[in-house]
């Protein structure tokens, strides 16, 4: 007798074979949905009852519609089907498995496995930093000036956190990316001592030039030879899909953005600059083969852009596919995000909106360098409501949740939201502002000490730490390059 279940795991696995060969071909032409969240839950469920749940089957009727025993193996060519279906689909739409590895605690170990393997063959998508080669981390700021809270929260901070607990083989690159600020019109001078004061805020809060390559964009001419590179083959209909694109027009401006003949008003705001930003972003990440980016979650879509050049590259240029589709040369890495833990951190006057250089209300942000005294102001003023106690409500109350999470990504005992909620829940709204203000002023007075020191005019150590970045990461650019250039026929 033969067990339909010994078919069934020889099926899937060839079934999931033949998926990724699929996947690796379609996923070089486009990103297109093919089906919902919830559609691909079943279909996962579904494929992996009917191939455990199939009945034993003689081998003298093994063959369709062979007697009643048929059905079960129905059943086996059904689950096998929607089994390659499913790989297909969660292989193409790599946010789907996102949402699987979130959850990944709550599975099983059976399925927690099957995750795992999943996630090895999905080269975009964001895993933990524990891999058998050694890491390379990469991200960029642009230089606006002296972070605001919202900045180092959301980035800053992680950079440090992840150069401290990493292991002493991973390479990092932090860079302040001038070229991306180009797109913004700004006097030479302000844009020069933007550039000083962010590198010496990089030293401040804890990046240390010694275990992390800190470097201007600008010093680093592969970074624009490969946005030309990969500009050549940027799907257009992709990057006007970027929400970064989107959000900088109106719908009447999208809708003549192939007009021949704009207004003034259109072709002042559609900027080439801005619109080839994201193959800028993804030469950045690219052009060190950085294997992780940590990001805001608003940044996610560029990481699986920078992610599809990359492969689109190397199905190109990477000497043909081997048996299961994939490049036979990997000239460059498709990187994967590390998404922050702190959420967007909102701003002082109006939380609903993000904290932002650009409001007109300089008490709207806390600045890194700014003094106890304006701390405990701004915090004072903060927006909140007029509801009695204090409770983490996100929907209810903005303004008090805003000033609850503020505290508790910076809270020395590391409490959790909920935490800090219960602790001041008989509290005033002047004692939760006056804690918080005491919490940051804390946190942030050995940052803004060390940064007045780093800024003052006799102090030359930022150039020399600029001058040394600089000469590493055109040595970690240039070594893919060259390999570039070869590829391509330079």
């Amino acid at each position: 007798m033969l067990r339909m279940s010994a078919l069934c795991r020889r099926g899937l696995a060839e079934g999931e074979r033949r998926a990724r060969v699929v996947v690796t071909e379609e996923s070089t032409r486009g990103d297109g949905t093919i089906m919902s969240q919830p559609d691909l839950v079943v279909v996962v469920v579904v494929s992996v009852v009917l191939a455990v749940s199939s009945p034993p089957v003689p081998r003298s009727t093994c063959s369709l519609g062979a007697g009643p025993n048929s059905i079960g193996l129905s059943t086996f060519c059904l689950g096998v089907v929607l089994t390659r279906l499913s790989f297909c689909i969660i292989s193409m739409r790599t946010r789907h498995l996102g949402l699987l590895r979130r959850a990944g605690a709550s599975l099983s170990p059976c399925f927690r496995q099957v995750g795992l393997r999943l996630r090895a063959s999905s080269p975009s998508q964001s895993r933990n930093l524990s891999t058998s080669r050694p890491q390379i981390i990469f991200s960029g700021i642009q230089p606006t000036g002296v972070p605001h809270l919202g900045n180092y929260l959301g980035a800053l901070q992680q950079w440090v956190r992840l150069q401290n607990i990493s292991p002493p083989d991973t390479t990092f690159l932090f860079s302040i990316v001038d070229l991306h600020a180009l797109t913004s019109r700004q006097p030479p001078a302000s844009r020069l001592a933007s550039r000083r004061s962010l590198l010496a805020s990089f030293l401040a809060i804890g990046l240390d030039p010694s275990r992390s390559i800190l470097f201007h964009q600008s010093a680093v001419p592969a970074h624009s030879e490969l946005h030309w590179i990969l500009s050549c083959d940027a799907s257009m209909g992709w990057l006007s899909r970027m929400t970064q694109w989107k959000s900088k027009l109106s719908e009447e401006e999208l809708a003549s953005l192939l007009n021949p003949t704009p207004n003034p008003k259109q072709r002042e705001r559609m900027k080439l600059g801005l619109f080839s930003y994201p193959v800028l972003q993804a030469a950045d990440i690219l052009v060190h083969r950085a294997t992780h980016v940590p990001v805001g979650e608003d940044q996610l879509q560029h990481i699986e852009f920078a992610s599809n050049c990359a492969r689109q590259f190397n199905h190109a240029f990477g000497g043909g596919d081997d048996a299961e589709g994939k490049a036979k040369t990997e000239i460059l890495v498709p990187p994967e995000f590390v998404v922050s833990p702190a959420k967007r951190v909102m701003s002082l006057t109006e939380p609903d909106k993000k904290m932002s250089k650009s409001h007109p209300l300089d008490r709207s942000r806390i600045m890194l360098d700014d003094s106890e005294e304006d701390i405990i102001k701004k915090f004072k003023t903060a927006l909140t409501d007029s509801l009695p106690g204090i409770s983490y409500d996100r929907a209810n109350r903005p303004g008090v949740t805003n000033l609850i999470e503020i505290m508790s990504h910076m809270d020395p005992d590391g409490k959790s939201c909920e935490q800090i909620a219960e602790d001041l829940k008989d509290s005033s709204l002047r004692v939760l502002k006056e804690e918080v203000a005491r919490v940051v002023v804390e946190h942030l007075r050995p940052m803004r000490e060390e940064y007045l020191r780093l800024m003052s005019q006799n102090n030359k150590r930022l150039e020399e730490i600029a001058e040394e970045g600089a000469v590493k990461a055109r040595e970690s650019a240039d070594k893919t390059m060259q390999l570039v250039r070869e590829a391509v026929g330079l």
